[in-house]
């Protein structure tokens, strides 16, 4: 990164500001508040066994309070390090805000790592103790833990499994909750003291990046951080005490953290969890969530579900979704808006919501939604316009780990699907010289943990960090507008543009297409990478009575390339019409013969792209996509569900797509 004194900014800064929370200093002060204040209101539910399980505020309290006082008696430090590995429940997050009442640091983990990622992050933080789900989480620690020479207990929720197991380190969850009931008397003082010297720059979590470039990086989160950014965010989008959110995205996310914790204990409404991933959509269904959080690629498979059911439907079905849905598209995100439409346009819509509209929230389990927001990746343009259409005030913002979430939103009533909004209170935002976004807020983090060198090189001394994004602050609107990755934006050896994430997210809005990778920095042309949705593509073979015995086999079948291909043309001509892009435009492509996945290290547990690692492992299928020709032979290494490694041998197709003569722009020497 070059030295910022020798950084040249955009003179236009833009900010807005937020105030203090009013003494409430920490996670712990906030839940003694709400049992105060809201005492009897839900805080907390669980479906278990298809039966919902709610919890109030106070006996939130109690339970949290137990767990505190059993992890005292266990031997927790001020300081300590508490690792957290599961699905989400309120037990985990119970574990998250009792680990800060005695003075810990909890670490969630993503519960789907396999057990080597997992040792990193607990070698690398020095858990001594791990709280975890069931046996499954029970054997990833077991299996490294000789690697982690500061671990020594290990807390379970669930005992199926572990009967048989050596539990002198081992602990079931209600076991010390009800050791920390008997101690109550040896140990509250104690307790009561450890929350006392908690203030807003004691550490309220630490939450490890998602690691595309290289090893996670554990971000530092101060209870400031958490407290000021779900303080502001809550106040930006009126979030009120029976708001309901409904958690099922990775606890080690910190948006879920910022959602299910920071909000919830600010706002005080209730966090639900699912029963399982298997049931997450009738259990949103059945909550109907009035605040709602979901990245890209869930809108996406949503959406992908209704088309797929409309194609099952029936003739006049499928000839009103068709007449309504058009119809949707013309007025609904207007009157959403508050923006004037004529009668005849709002009642027809009226008999669209009726009929089409209505119905089709409710099966999604969005009738109730207030605020729903998306972020992560860029979503595509119709994607978005598809559910605001609908009624559905969905909204994007751009934010980071280190960010504490929050750097911009979109207003009411100033939603674009092509901008990430305005700078959310608190923030203030810089363009640098080579078109890198730079922020500053009450959310930026304290440091990367046993990481100076990363810190420095993120955080410069005034507390402006990069976000290694390229984008651009709209002169008229205010609005900020993300291009790319500055590190994936480059040039064509023509000089122009190349922006992969632009076309990829293109070519994502197709259902048939799960994810795509494009190629072309310094090159003469582009190329791709293109996976298909497995369930999209799999329906229509079998409406249309094609067998398949594999994602592979499916994936080569001459019909399947014949409607991606038209796809990437789609895209292409779409992408011509940008003269600062059009060099972009995909000259050749191959559709692969597995799925990009996390356990084979090709995708981060958060579903990014790690371009370099696929590069080097794909290398033979590049090289053939730019030496022109038409067939690769490739052997590729899978790891499979249970950890065993195997490879897969295939023969791929090298498609030539068309593409719109244009001549780019270059990009202006710096």
């Amino acid at each position: 990164m070059p030295a910022r004194e020798s950084r040249r900014w955009e003179e236009k800064t833009l900010v807005q500001t937020s105030s203090d929370a009013g003494g409430l200093q920490s996670i712990p002060a906030l839940l003694e508040r709400n049992v105060a204040k809201y005492g009897t209101f839900p805080a907390y539910r669980e479906k278990e066994f298809g039966i919902w399980q709610s919890w109030t505020w106070s006996e939130t309290a109690a339970e949290i309070e137990a767990l505190a006082l059993g992890l005292i008696n266990l031997g927790v430090n001020e300081g300590d390090f508490i690792a957290i590995i599961g699905r989400n429940r309120p037990y985990l997050y119970w574990s998250m805000v009792a680990a800060q009442m005695v003075g810990a640091v909890p670490v969630p983990l993503y519960q789907d790592a396999v057990a080597e990622e997992m040792a990193y992050v607990l070698g690398h933080c020095g858990a001594r103790f791990v709280i975890v789900q069931d046996q499954e989480q029970v054997d990833k620690v077991i299996e490294v833990q000789d690697q982690l020479h500061q671990f020594e207990h290990l807390i379970y929720l669930d005992p199926r499994g572990l009967r048989k197991y050596d539990h002198s380190h081992l602990h079931q969850f209600s076991h010390v909750q009800d050791q920390g009931r008997a101690a109550h008397d040896e140990f509250i003082t104690e307790l009561k003291a450890r929350c006392a010297k908690l203030d807003y720059d004691s550490t309220c979590v630490m939450l490890y990046t998602s690691g595309t470039t290289g090893k996670p990086k554990g971000v530092v989160l101060s209870n400031r951080n958490v407290i000021e950014s779900a303080k502001s965010s809550s106040e930006f989008d009126k979030l009120r005490r029976d708001d309901e959110i409904l958690a099922y995205l990775p606890m080690a996310w910190v948006g879920d953290f910022i959602f299910s914790i920071g909000q919830a204990y600010w706002c005080g409404f209730c966090v639900n969890c699912p029963e399982s991933a298997d049931t997450m959509m009738t259990d949103l269904r059945e909550i109907g969530p009035t605040y709602y959080f979901a990245p890209p690629r869930v809108f996406e498979t949503q959406l992908t579900t209704v088309m797929i059911r409309m194609e099952d439907a029936g003739t006049i079905k499928k000839k009103m979704f068709d007449h309504y849905m058009a119809h949707a598209r013309k007025v609904g995100p207007d009157l959403l808006d508050g923006k004037p439409v004529g009668f005849m346009d709002r009642l027809k819509y009226k008999i669209g919501d009726l009929l089409v509209y209505g119905p089709l929230k409710n099966t999604l389990g969005f009738s109730r939604v207030r605020v729903g927001y998306t972020a992560g990746e860029a979503i595509g343009p119709e994607i978005f316009d598809f559910y605001r259409s609908l009624g559905i005030n969905l909204k994007q913002l751009y934010g980071q780990t280190e960010a504490t979430v929050f750097i911009t939103a979109q207003p009411d009533g100033e939603v674009r699907s092509d901008t990430v909004g305005v700078p959310s209170p608190g923030v203030e935002l810089k363009i640098a010289e080579n078109g890198e976004v730079f922020y500053r807020s009450p959310g930026v983090f304290v440091e990367y943990y046993k990481n100076p060198e990363s810190t420095a090189d993120t955080k410069d001394p005034d507390g402006w960090v990069a976000t290694g994004d390229a984008g651009f602050i709209e002169p008229e609107t205010g609005h900020l507008r993300i291009i790319d990755r500055a590190k994936d934006v480059g040039q064509m050896a023509d000089g122009s543009l190349f922006a992969p994430k632009y076309v990829e997210n293109k070519l994502k809005f197709y259902p048939n297409i799960l994810e795509a990778v494009v190629f072309g920095n310094n090159r003469e042309q582009c190329t791709a990478f293109i996976n298909i949705d497995l369930s999209a593509v799999g329906n229509w073979a079998e409406r249309n009575n094609i067998a398949y015995a594999s994602y592979q086999e499916l994936a080569g079948h001459p019909q399947v390339m014949e409607t991606i291909q038209r796809h990437v043309e789609e895209v292409n001509a779409s992408v011509a019409e940008d003269p600062m892009l059009s060099g972009c435009q995909v000259h050749r492509f191959v559709v692969l013969h597995k799925e990009l996945d996390a356990d084979d290290g090709e995708l981060t547990r958060t579903r990014k792209v790690r371009r370099r690692i696929i590069e080097e492992k794909f290398a033979d299928i590049i090289a053939a996509l730019y030496d022109g020709s038409n067939k690769v032979s490739t052997v590729t290494e899978v790891t499979y569900e249970d950890g065993r490694k195997g490879s897969i041998k295939a023969t791929l197709e090298i498609r030539e797509a068309k593409v719109i003569p244009v001549v780019p722009q270059k990009v202006a020497a710096e």
